[in-house]
């Protein structure tokens, strides 16, 4: 029987006390956002640009078929059937899949290596789509103003930036009062596009016959540039995908689960199908499909509705990458920044606030850059599509390690996703000229933060390992020579799980005393999401007087020193809090003699460890009993 953890726990009572569905009602109003405002440019951006395809009543069932398969397999089966199961502990994301991938492999194992690049790149490409959803999506509800009456123009941009800024303001709320006030807003959006689509679809009841895959095969088939014009718009209504794996860990899986395929499917095929029974009958429409399907006197309300999803849809991909950014700084991808739970009976949410405000600055400039959505669908797309092809590659290795699936299931499937992952990545790549290179600079950027930042405190880490001193010979060198002993208890962190810490021996060098109680502190990150309270200490007494505590944690939890005192308090270690100092060390960097790490890398890992926060409010140390000893290092 398995450990119950404690998100599992709150969860659990979360939904106990949910008997009517209201965690489905608030997972609407953050995980669906993002692929529930698809219909406003996914369908339209097939038949525009200049190999867009001709609004030909093939071509128009052709695309239908191509959207309808893509929601199937690569939403309905992939991820919400298949990828949403490799969760750890409740909680996703690419980099929860990458920690499942690696394990059991080797610490110098090539396969890990690979792996690891490949699941830390993942999660810099979401970074280039959590600045662009919200930009695109905005703009693509605000731009029906133009349908109302062109001389609403030159409002659509300032509007937009707005209504962005107002959105990012109320992150500091968390996700769970995010959702609950706009579950109702999402609710209304999905219960509005079925019923928008299914009026058009009675209508023009042979749209339906784009339920066979052989008119998308057509399509595909029919001229080079147009296929791909067409594959590459195509992908733009399952772009939300990957972010709903990444806010597994805010609601859990059946709620999700319940939302999909109770709600939000059936809603966005009757929209689509409704759009193509539109464009069939009257193929003008397909410069504004979706607001065409609307009566004339209910298009300015439809705006409005549609500008409160596309708010919803920025949410889903904000939640999404303060989730991703605290797991990659919990596995030491990136600096302590500050993180506030925001949630006392929910741990997976959180707020960040200098990613908000990082993604705000980004998401405004990308909206006064372009200008308009179809200009923002050429940078839309080049980094899900190659995330979602690392995940597949990810799950694969996943499904082998954790579910022990044969060989015999597990590369069929990875040939199937990954071939449609392929198809939709190469599509996608033919629009770098068109924008596509802005996430892919955003991902570049991000890459080399991370890997700088892993890589400089791994090389920090050993410099300061070539000075450590094993403890039985310090200790042995105490008993010949005596320090006077003072009362209390000394917590010296330490980084490293061996020897005697440098801040240690630089106090008994400046002071020359020892306290009754030396205790040597190690937090260790396991690759896994959460550990059991009950594994969370683990005590060592290594001499009279010496004791080396480990505080055990997950990626996905927030390390708290108190919490650790108390435990070892309460296993009979005479620990008095008022009688307590921490001794931290401060390490300055200085310019290194050879450029072994490279010199762009140590001044970006130089920069971010000045700008870190500080262990003591990371640990949640009380301030007033910190004593820091600085120590310079070279890298």
């Amino acid at each position: 029987m398995g450990v119950e953890h404690e998100e599992e726990r709150s969860r659990a009572a979360a939904e106990s006390a949910d008997p009517a569905g209201a965690l489905v009602l608030t997972a609407l109003g953050v995980v669906f956002g993002d692929i529930g405002t698809s219909p406003l440019y996914a369908f339209r951006e097939c038949f525009t640009g200049p190999h867009g395809a001709a609004p030909r009543p093939e071509n128009i069932l052709g695309v239908l078929s191509l959207i309808f398969w893509a929601l199937i397999l690569l939403v309905s089966l992939k991820y919400i059937t298949l990828i949403l199961r490799a969760d750890r502990h409740g909680e996703g994301g690419v980099l929860a899949l990458m920690a499942q991938a690696v394990q059991g492999s080797g610490a110098s194992s090539p396969r890990r290596f690979w792996l690891i690049g490949l699941g830390v790149f993942g999660a810099a490409l979401l970074y280039g789509d959590s600045m662009i959803t919200p930009a695109i999506s905005v703009l693509s509800a605000i731009e029906g103003l133009r349908v109302v009456t062109p001389r609403l123009d030159p409002y659509v941009v300032p509007l937009a930036c707005a209504l962005l800024v107002a959105l990012f303001f109320i992150q500091r709320r968390g996700t769970g009062g995010v959702g609950r006030a706009f579950g109702p807003v999402a609710l209304a959006w999905f219960a509005v596009l079925a019923l928008l689509g299914l009026r058009a679809i009675l209508e023009r009841p042979d749209v339906l016959w784009a339920l066979r895959p052989d008119f998308g095969l057509r399509l595909l088939a029919s001229d080079g540039l147009t296929a791909v014009a067409v594959l590459g718009a195509v992908f733009l209504a399952v772009t939300g995908a990957e972010a709903l794996y990444a806010d597994l860990g805010h609601f859990g899986l059946r709620p999700i689960r319940r939302a999909w395929f109770g709600l939000v499917l059936p809603a966005l095929l009757l929209n689509y199908f409704g759009q193509g029974a539109q464009a069939l009958a009257h193929p003008a429409a397909l410069h504004h499909p979706f607001y065409a399907l609307a009566p004339a006197g209910l298009v300015l309300p439809l705006v409005g509705l549609a500008a409160g999803a596309t708010i919803i849809a920025s949410q889903a991909v904000i939640s999404g990458a303060f989730s991703l950014t605290r797991q990659a700084r919990q596995l030491g991808y990136l600096p302590r920044l500050e993180v506030r739970h925001t949630s006392a009976g929910q741990i997976g949410q959180v707020y960040l606030p200098w990613v908000n405000r990082g993604l705000l600055l980004a998401t405004l400039a990308l909206v006064l850059g372009f200008g308009t959505s179809s200009a923002l669908a050429g940078a839309y797309g080049v980094a899900i599509s190659a995330t979602m092809a690392i995940t597949t590659l990810l799950a694969a290795f996943c499904a082998r390690r954790r579910f022990g699936w044969r060989v015999a299931w597990v590369v069929p499937l990875a040939l199937l996703f990954g071939g449609v992952d392929l198809g939709f990545l190469g599509a996608n790549l033919a629009k770098i000229a068109q924008g596509g290179w802005f996430p892919l600079a955003v991902a570049s950027l991000a890459f080399v933060v991370m890997a700088s930042w892993k890589r400089g405190r791994s090389r920090l880490a050993a410099r300061l390992a070539q000075d450590r001193v094993p403890f039985q010979r310090f200790y042995e060198d105490l008993l010949q020579h005596p320090l006077p002993s003072v009362p209390g208890t000394a917590v010296f962190l330490d980084s490293n799980s061996e020897g005697i810490p440098r801040t240690l021996l630089h106090n008994i060098k400046h002071n020359r005393v020892i306290h009754e109680l030396v205790i040597f502190l190690h937090i260790q990150v396991e690759e896994v999401s959460r550990v059991p309270t009950a594994q969370r200490l683990r005590i060592h007494e290594l001499a009279p007087g010496f004791l080396r505590l480990t505080g055990c944690y997950g990626f996905m939890q927030v390390p708290q020193v108190p919490e650790l005192l108390e435990e070892a308090r309460s296993r009979g270690f005479a620990l008095d809090p008022m009688t307590t100092t921490f001794f931290l060390g401060r390490e300055t960097l200085v310019r290194p003699r050879s450029h072994g790490l490279g010199r762009l890398a140590t001044e970006i890992f130089a920069f971010l460890s000045r700008n870190s926060e500080s262990a003591v409010e990371h640990l949640g140390i009380p301030p007033n009993r910190v004593i820091e000893i600085g120590i310079q290092v070279a890298l």
